[in-house]
């Protein structure tokens, strides 16, 4: 099954497009993924497994890190 995620991240940092610019790449490494950003999120698309194992990844990275972040997500999912 094919999904679509929409995803904002909000590091609550003075220098917040770096961790932005880094989470962005992370998700483009891996494999059977469409990463595409405009200014105000990235939609990540491709098998079910395949985009929330790349998510819990690079999520985990992400949060892992001293700053705090603030990530909104909406998953499109189902249809044909």
């Amino acid at each position: 099954m094919r999904v679509a995620v929409e995803m904002s991240l909000y590091p609550l940092a003075d220098e917040f497009i770096p961790p932005i610019l880094d989470f962005i790449e992370r998700l483009k490494a891996h494999p059977g993924l469409a990463v595409v950003t405009n200014s105000m999120s990235t939609q990540v698309s491709g098998e079910l497994d395949d985009v929330f194992t790349a998510l819990r990844t690079e999520i985990g990275a992400t949060f892992a890190r001293p700053r705090r972040s603030v990530l909104v997500m909406k998953v499109l999912g189902g249809g044909d």
